[in-house]
């Protein structure tokens, strides 16, 4: 396991224990260096990710005439059923089938880049880089505001969200900035943070204690070394953790993200 685990265990070269830092989400460059399509190994693992889903999907689907699926169509089509049962209908009704293809995909990707912290050689979750959390949480603000004011009208969305009705109209000077920066403002922001520091968490104790495996093996000597058992063990079980984490950071990431959606096309709150 611990050869498995590559960059992030100690090197065993006798400078002793160094424990993880925040450098590790900010590799240096690999290809295109001082451009500005620079590409570090963690861009690159998001784009061999992107390419293996894309591949899975195309491969799965190429024939989809098939009265009875079989193999990668069967496992596919199963997959999307999950996300279809368990996000779309369940939050938004029939109505969601047209945001399908963009919550699905979103999913699916999202998975993909959150697993990379547990597969061997790559070590580390694409979305622990703020970049990519971001981008899905940005790419969410506009897809529910620019559907809600498609499905009330400008002035129906802005009303419907500022100013909640069945409220004395003074109380409208405190209920509409909170409804301001909650809805504008701290969505985007409270869906980066909570997907970043669960991505950035997870890997930080990962390397903690491969780290400590690798340091007390190699680095000590008599009873010193039985220490690695039990950091062993601990690795092995946030792992463990970690790939659960990593399905449910991009289920709750999707259906807070149907939800906005469906609030905002909904003419009450």
């Amino acid at each position: 396991m611990l050869a498995l685990m590559g960059p992030i265990a100690a090197s065993g070269d006798g400078e002793g224990f160094e424990a993880p830092s925040i450098s590790e989400f900010f590799p240096g460059g690999l290809l295109f260096e001082d451009t500005i399509f620079e590409m570090s190994r963690i861009t690159l693992i998001g784009v061999l990710m992107a390419g293996l889903l894309s591949l899975f999907f195309v491969v799965a689907f190429r024939k989809n005439d098939r009265l009875i699926p079989r193999g990668a169509q069967n496992f596919g089509e199963l997959a999307i059923d999950v996300v279809d049962k368990a996000v779309i209908l369940e939050v938004m009704g029939q109505k969601g089938r047209k945001y399908a293809p963009y919550l699905i995909s979103m999913f699916f990707l999202l998975l993909m880049f959150n697993i990379t912290g547990v597969l061997p050689l790559m070590h580390i979750s694409v979305t622990s880089v703020i970049g990519v959390p971001a981008m899905f949480a940005v790419i969410a603000w506009v897809v529910f505001n620019v559907e809600g004011v498609r499905a009330l009208g400008i002035g129906k969305y802005l009303k419907v969200n500022l100013f909640p009705p069945g409220i004395p109209w003074p109380i409208y000077f405190l209920v509409t900035p909170i409804e301001f920066i909650s809805t504008f403002i701290l969505r985007p922001v409270t869906l980066t943070i909570r997907l970043l520091a669960n991505m950035m968490a997870g890997h930080l104790l990962l390397v903690l204690f491969f780290s400590a495996t690798s340091y007390f093996l190699l680095e000590t000597s008599g009873l010193m070394k039985l220490f690695a058992i039990p950091s062993y063990a601990m690795g092995f079980a946030f792992t463990l953790f970690e790939i659960l984490v990593a399905v449910l950071q991009a289920y709750i990431f999707t259906l807070l993200t149907a939800v906005y959606i469906d609030g905002a096309i909904s003419a009450e709150h």
